[in-house]
């Protein structure tokens, strides 16, 4: 049965940033609905290791933001205890190559610059930080700074304590505008929800969101799997990966590209990533991202070749053209604040990006210049076959 409900805001999308967005705007005093036509964490969220790292970004506008973000992660950590599942186990970026650890020291160095907690390793001290670490290795930038939480479960607690109305099951068809090209709400499949505003947090779908509204968003699906070893003691203490990885985020490549992420959980298991590749939204089991995940992961920690694998799952990180996400006011709609295209640091974000949309929304000015994030910064072309 159809029905009308009337809010202060609507956010779409009930994924880590969706929640985020819904619980600061509950704290600035405005009502919310959350609407998704899944369930909580259903996309992007619930196939997520949960990262909050800094250890990644280059200085520039997607830094401050993942500063801002593990600011308020730690109080929101602080606030809901162990709900959570926040661990401040930092972050350890290897090199192989005395090449690879120039460039990497180099990096850390304007980080460093930029606010960031660096700690360089000498290649006989690695095994100080991670023990059973494969030896020859270059040395590493050791990131105090880097966590986790349980995305699902994270997600969950952030929207309980914004109090926010949850419709799940909700397919929005249509963002309505009026006389003025201002938004309405939202009209879905199962009635009209009346707001002034509307927050674009649904993530990979983001730009089918945009463009129901009449606007222009490129986000693209990014593929990447993630393996899920048997529960096992705790022998990998930070979250370990290869210098490498920082250029395959930032590549432009359509193709496959894989580098060695370990990290351990506090249920046991391992988790084994990173993959990347630009196939659509195809959800097929794919064996050479498997295969090179495996050969990278023991290749840092040659223990895991005896470790059984148990599962797989996959999942799109929303892509745009400049691995900038796209937060703000969009000026082609009044009313329309986007919050999407996060890439694989959605999670990370999410609370500098939930932040940000509240104090918009209240009519503040934001702690960070939205500038660079600007959602109609990208010129309208034809939608590329993927």
């Amino acid at each position: 049965m159809s029905q009308s409900l009337t809010c202060d805001v609507v956010v779409v999308g009930a994924g880590m940033v969706g929640a985020a967005c819904a619980l600061y705007a509950a704290r600035a005093g405005l009502d919310v609905v959350l609407v998704d036509r899944g369930p909580v964490a259903g996309g992007s969220t619930g196939a997520g290791e949960g990262n909050l790292l800094v250890s990644d970004k280059e200085p520039g506008p997607e830094l401050d933001l993942a500063l801002l973000s593990l600011r308020l992660w730690r109080d929101l950590a602080e606030e809901f205890g162990d709900g959570v599942e926040y661990d401040a186990k930092g972050g350890v970026v290897v090199a192989s190559a005395p090449e690879s650890l120039s460039a990497l020291e180099t990096l850390a160095a304007r980080q460093r610059a930029a606010g960031v907690e660096t700690v360089s390793v000498t290649a006989d001290r690695l095994h100080d930080l991670e023990p059973h670490l494969a030896p020859g290795l270059a040395g590493a930038v050791h990131y105090p700074q880097d966590a986790q939480v349980m995305p699902a479960l994270a997600a969950a607690h952030l929207l309980r304590a914004s109090g926010a109305r949850l419709l799940t099951g909700r397919t929005v068809l249509e963002v309505p505008r009026g006389p003025d090209g201002a938004v309405r709400g939202v009209r879905t499949d199962a009635g009209e929800i009346h707001a002034p505003a509307v927050v674009n947090a649904a993530g990979t779908w983001g730009g089918e969101l945009a463009d129901r509204a009449g606007v222009h968003l490129p986000v693209r699906p990014r593929r990447g799997y993630v393996l899920v070893t048997e529960p096992l003691p705790p022998r990998v203490r930070h979250k370990v990966y290869a210098a490498d990885y920082v250029a395959d985020v930032a590549s432009d490549s359509a193709a496959l590209q894989t580098s060695p992420v370990v990290e351990g959980t506090a249920a046991g298991p391992i988790l084994i990533g990173a993959s990347r590749e630009r196939v659509g939204f195809d959800r097929s089991f794919s064996l050479p991202a498997l295969r090179a995940l495996a050969t990278g992961a023991t290749g840092l920690f040659p223990f895991l070749e005896r470790v059984r694998a148990l599962r797989t799952y996959v999942g799109f990180r929303p892509y745009l053209p400049d691995h900038l996400p796209a937060i703000g006011p969009d000026p082609r709609a009044p009313g329309l604040l986007h919050a999407c295209g996060h890439e694989g640091a959605g999670i990370g974000l999410s609370t500098g990006t939930g932040h940000l949309i509240a104090q918009i929304l209240a009519g503040k000015r934001p702690d960070v210049d939205l500038g660079p994030f600007r959602p109609d910064r990208f010129p309208h072309f034809p939608q590329e076959a993927e």
